[in-house]
């Protein structure tokens, strides 16, 4: 399921901190969400093994693991729809007075319906460092603990006014999956 997931990730994180901007006062909130559904057109139950095709032709194969507990119940026709939604939340604390980053906490709920569903969360707050600022682009770029990079343009050059390198952000990330499953459409 994370190959499929992925392209999703992507686009979200670029929706996201695509938007990046630098509050001087408060928090600030970006949020997006994005959807895709597919038809189950085989499926491996010795592997556990899913092919989805979506509306485009674009098939995919998706391994479930023993966390998909109802997988037996499976059908090809079924339409699978996975659902995904991030929000991002950034501040700007002065060098060395980030807060301290909240443990990361993820959960995970099986739905209760007639077919297989079910919902995945996780919320991660990090610190990063401002690398560089450019006003006349306007865009910021910013580096991770793990020493990843990211640029990004933003939507209001008001929001970097102030912002120096060395800056430090707060960036606090939720994530959210739905998959639903639904019967073949007669």
């Amino acid at each position: 399921m994370q190959r499929l997931v992925r392209p999703f990730l992507m686009f979200i994180v670029i929706a996201c901190l695509g938007v990046v901007t630098a509050s001087a006062q408060q928090p600030v909130e970006q949020a997006d969400s994005v959807s895709k559904t597919s038809t189950i057109t085989a499926i491996d139950h010795t592997n556990r093994v899913v092919t989805l095709k979506d509306d485009k032709g674009n098939v995919e194969e998706v391994v479930c693991g023993p966390e998909v507990k109802r997988f037996d119940e499976l059908k090809v026709g079924d339409t699978v729809t996975f659902s995904y939604h991030a929000a991002v939340v950034y501040e700007i604390a002065k060098p060395g007075a980030g807060a301290a980053a909240a443990p990361d906490s993820t959960s995970a709920v099986r739905g209760q319906g007639v077919k297989p569903s079910g919902a995945y969360t996780r919320q991660q707050k990090v610190t990063v460092t401002v690398e560089a600022v450019d006003p006349a682009v306007p865009s910021i770029t910013v580096r991770a603990p793990n020493g990843n990079t990211l640029s990004a343009q933003v939507k209001d050059k008001k929001n970097i006014e102030g912002v120096k390198v060395g800056d430090k952000i707060d960036i606090t990330y939720t994530q959210a999956m739905m998959v639903t499953v639904e019967p073949p459409k007669k």
